[in-house]
């Protein structure tokens, strides 16, 4: 089961969203805010999986809100201002609906939780001890083989997986598979790069070069850290 609440001020929109939840066995609602600031009190002693989060609220927004959010649960947006969109996936939200929206798109956001999860759920131990992980891309969980990752390259709100017979997108940022796979083997080279060492077949200036096909830049942040990594 899914628990969840709703942070929304308009009664209309509180209604429909309750409505929507109660139609799907697999959410549970736990609370209605009409602000993030009395959901601040009840997320610091609840359990939450989900938040339904409108962006216009009193007394602080909902990006702002989401600012605030450390240990963050899966977060869909709901607002009738299309403008905020690009702007929210920088905070890794797992959709984004406007208003109004129907109860089929309701359930396709749904089921990116239901992915989401399940993701976790099987990359959830150290990457040291896993042979594979679970891509989320699209509504699919594609399982790749961690030794046969070349690359991973951020490309705006997502990132390109490269293996070696096969480009994969991620709907997962790039800090994302910085902090998830083993460091000591996936490291950042550059602001848009994390390489797979085992790959490396030579180092030349500022770029590294893993196949005749794939010549990488250094980024000169990333320089020091990336050659004591190469050298120890």
């Amino acid at each position: 089961m899914i628990h969840c609440i709703i942070i929304e001020d308009q009664p209309p929109a509180q209604r429909v969203l309750k409505k929507f939840i109660a139609d799907m066995d697999t959410l549970v609602l736990k609370g209605v805010f009409a602000d993030a600031i009395q959901a601040m009190d009840f997320l610091n002693t609840q359990p939450i999986d989900l938040i339904f989060l409108d962006i216009h609220l009193p007394k602080i927004s909902g990006i702002d809100f989401l600012k605030t959010l450390e240990n963050r649960p899966n977060v869909i947006l709901t607002t009738a201002f299309s403008e905020y969109a690009l702007e929210s996936y920088d905070y890794n939200v797992v959709d984004y609906l406007l208003k109004p929206f129907s109860f089929e798109r309701f359930v396709q956001a749904v089921s990116k939780v239901k992915l989401n999860r399940l993701a976790n759920e099987n990359n959830s131990y150290p990457s040291e001890t896993r042979d594979f992980v679970f891509v989320k891309s699209g509504y699919e969980l594609i399982k790749v083989n961690i030794n046969d990752i070349l690359y991973i390259r951020s490309d705006a709100d997502y990132t390109e997986l490269y293996t070696t017979n096969k480009k994969i997108l991620s709907q997962e940022p790039l800090r994302y598979w910085e902090k998830d796979l083993n460091p000591n083997k996936f490291i950042r080279i550059h602001r848009s790069y994390i390489i797979n060492t085992s790959k490396i077949e030579k180092i030349t200036g500022n770029h590294v070069r893993l196949n005749e096909h794939t010549n990488l830049p250094i980024g000169r942040a990333y320089k020091e850290k990336f050659m004591k990594n190469v050298l120890s």
